[in-house]
This record gives structure tokens, C-alpha cells and sequence, in this order.
């Protein structure tokens, strides 16, 4: 997770750089004609009063904060009541952080509250994407939001693809390996999140639709890599077993 981080913070060490590479038509071609002519975000976003955060809107809020816990958790799950799956459950896990975090070096995506902040939604629209998180955390932490929002938005141009979606559909996938209820609790999360990254402005649909295709090629190739992946992790652990000694 340290190398995750690391990876997916370093390309907005140099946010200018960042930006001359950013992509952000793609995104909002493919939206619009999931949404049948408007993204997806904008379409839910008209349910909403401007100004306002309702009720339904702030569980969403915490839905996308509770993000922060849930692949962890569901891991740490599977350690608690299945402890002889969790190395092939975490090696699938955070291959998904991993592999997001190389798509966000090589095709950097604005998330929709950024395109439209930065006029990319094109002249003449008349509703902009609320960034529904910071109106809310501003509210709720008030002073203390500055240092929150400082220490969890290291990068505001990595959307394809959605790892928030891709990993939670992980953890969904790994606690129904444990168990029913598990994994009904899992796939729930896993849905209410993806209603909540588009409603809040912070994905695209497509991009969840990256993250989910993101998630079942791991489960797919998974098997397959394993011994692979057994052969570099001895050969790690036997170099470092001599360096220590040396």
C-alpha cells in the first residue's frame, strides 16, 4: 500500500506537468451516450437543491469517505474467519491498487467535477457538477477539513480507472468466497458506492465500468500468475534473508 500511494501521489508532484497530459473528452463522450445524451451525473445531479446537501446525499458522502476502510477491512475479514485464503485474497486485492495506479501515471482523467470546474462540458450548460464531498466536509469538519481534505485528495486527476469502485468490487468478490452474508453485506457497500462516486461528481459511470473491467481480468488471470508470483516472492525473501545476515 506504501508503493500504491507513493504511485498514485508522484505525477501531481508537478501539477502544471500533470495537467498538459490530463485527458478529458473521452470520458464525457462515453458518458453521454450512456446517459442517452447527458452524463450520468449531471442527469441525478438535477434531483438535487443547489445549496443544500439532504439527507440521502450525505449518506452518500459517507459512503465514499467509508472508501478509505472497506478494501482493508474485507481483507482483514478474510484473515479473521479464513485465514489459509488471505494470501491469495490480498495478492488480488492489491494487484487491483497496483495496476489502477499505472493507468493513472500513463492516461492521467480529470473526474467530472474537474472537466466542468476547467469548461470542458462545453458553453451554454446550465447545470454544473456539484462537488457534493466538499460543500459537506466543509460543513461537517469545518476547521478541521482543510488537513483532512489536504491529506486524502493527493491527486485530483486519477478517475480511470475508478479504484474506489474496482477494489470495493474486490472486497464484494472476497467476502462472498467467505461467506453468504459476507458477501451480501459486500456487494451492497459495492453498489451504493458506485451510485454515490457518480451522484457526487467524483467518477464517471465509465470510469466505474474501467474499475469493474479492472477487477474481473485480475479474478481472471489471478490463477494463472500465481506461481509466477510465488517464484518472485521467494527469490525477494531469499535476497533479503542474505542481506540481513550480511
Amino acid at each position: 500500500m506504501w508503493g500504491y500511494v507513493a504511485a498514485y501521489e508522484l505525477p501531481n508532484a508537478d501539477p502544471a506537468r500533470l495537467e498538459a497530459r490530463v485527458h478529458v473528452r473521452y470520458p464525457i463522450v462515453i458518458d453521454r451516450l450512456l446517459g442517452l445524451g447527458a452524463p450520468p451525473t449531471l442527469r441525478l445531479q438535477r434531483l438535487s437543491t443547489p445549496g443544500e446537501i439532504n439527507r440521502f446525499e450525505r449518506v452518500l458522502v459517507w459512503c465514499h469517505w467509508l472508501w478509505f476502510f472497506v478494501p482493508h477491512a474485507s481483507v482483514a475479514y478474510v484473515l479473521a474467519r479464513s485465514p489459509e485464503q488471505l494470501p491469495a485474497s490480498a495478492a488480488r486485492m492489491y494487484a487491483v491498487f497496483d495496476t489502477g495506479a499505472i493507468f493513472y501515471w500513463a492516461i492521467p482523467t480529470a473526474p467530472p467535477w474537474w472537466a466542468d470546474a476547467h469548461g470542458h462540458f462545453g458553453p451554454g450548460q446550465t447545470l454544473h457538477v456539484r462537488r457534493m464531498m466538499i460543500e459537506y466536509g466543509e460543513q461537517f469538519w469545518r476547521d478541521r477539513w482543510p488537513a483532512l481534505y489536504d491529506v486524502l485528495g493527493g491527486n485530483p486527476l486519477a478517475a480511470m480507472p475508478s479504484l474506489h469502485f474496482a477494489t470495493s468490487l474486490m472486497g464484494a468478490h472476497l467476502l462472498s468466497e467467505v461467506g453468504p452474508v459476507a458477501g451480501a453485506l459486500g456487494w451492497t457497500y459495492a453498489s451504493f458506492l458506485g451510485l454515490a462516486l457518480v451522484y457526487l461528481g467524483e467518477h464517471y459511470a465509465v470510469d466505474l465500468l474501467g474499475g469493474a473491467a479492472l477487477t474481473e481480468t485480475i479474478r481472471m488471470i489471478a490463477p494463472r500468475l500465481a506461481p509466477a508470483a510465488r517464484l518472485v516472492s521467494s527469490t525477494v525473501q531469499s535476497l533479503q534473508a542474505r542481506a540481513t545476515a550480511g
